[in-house]
């Protein structure tokens, strides 16, 4: 049975969700508040996280960053009545997997948590979990880029599917249009122009060894210049 954990305020959508949820074969843990949070997330064994942007003690947003610096591979489905494009993008950048806006179906969060467990999986039975390239460490299971010296390099969500995308078609011209297929989050827009900003910070965290791996192919799109094997 999968095991998520959700954390919400309002104690109605904790009594639906819980019986709802239980219904298809998740159990779930619920929380009112983020101190609650903090005290029980790191160590719960959960397979999802379910978090309220708008909480009474604290912001789901610094919740989410907070959570993933200590448990990057823990799909988060973030849960807020702040729909607009900004709090979902932001939402998204610092870690989250998915965005619902309420008010929501529940049974469209039971196919959200469906889709997000699948894409974890098809990330871990991919060829290599664990990839290694100009001297880098790749855990795609983990979620985390170590540089060569050791030290562990964060990477928000759009990062990590932009990083992803490239090691998977390395040596392979992709379109911006291609990348836009390749890393769009469910239930996002996305343009052209967001692809060219996560392009350039990514190059940016790569760039400290002095290698250009990421490489701009004018009027074509970009291609990733390294050799990827199973490290």
């Amino acid at each position: 049975m999968t095991r998520c954990l959700l954390v919400d305020d309002d104690a109605a959508i904790r009594t639906l969700l819980v019986d709802f949820l239980q219904q298809h074969g998740i159990s779930v843990e619920a929380l009112a508040d983020g101190a609650s949070f903090r005290r029980c997330a790191v160590d719960a064994e959960v397979d999802l996280l379910l978090l309220d942007l708008m909480l009474p003690d604290d912001d789901g947003l610094a919740l989410c960053r907070w959570i993933k610096q200590r448990r990057p591979a823990l799909p988060v489905i973030m849960l807020t009545a702040q729909g607009d494009p900004i709090s979902r993008v932001l939402g998204l950048e610092i870690g989250a997997d998915d965005y619902l806006p309420k008010p929501f179906e529940p049974r469209e969060l039971v196919a959200r948590i469906r889709a997000v467990l699948r894409r974890g999986r098809a990330v871990a039975a991919a060829a290599g979990t664990e990839l290694q390239f100009a001297g880098w460490r790749f855990d795609r299971l983990e979620r985390q880029l170590h540089a060569p010296d050791g030290l562990l390099v964060a990477l928000s969500a759009a990062e990590f599917r932009l990083l992803s995308a490239f090691v998977e078609h390395a040596g392979q011209v992709l379109t911006r249009e291609r990348l836009l297929e390749l890393t769009r989050s469910p239930g996002t827009e996305a343009a052209g122009r967001s692809i060219d900003l996560a392009v350039s910070r990514l190059r940016g965290k790569l760039a400290v060894t002095g290698t250009p791996l990421i490489r701009t192919l004018r009027g074509e799109g970009y291609l990733f210049d390294g050799t990827v094997s199973a490290a």
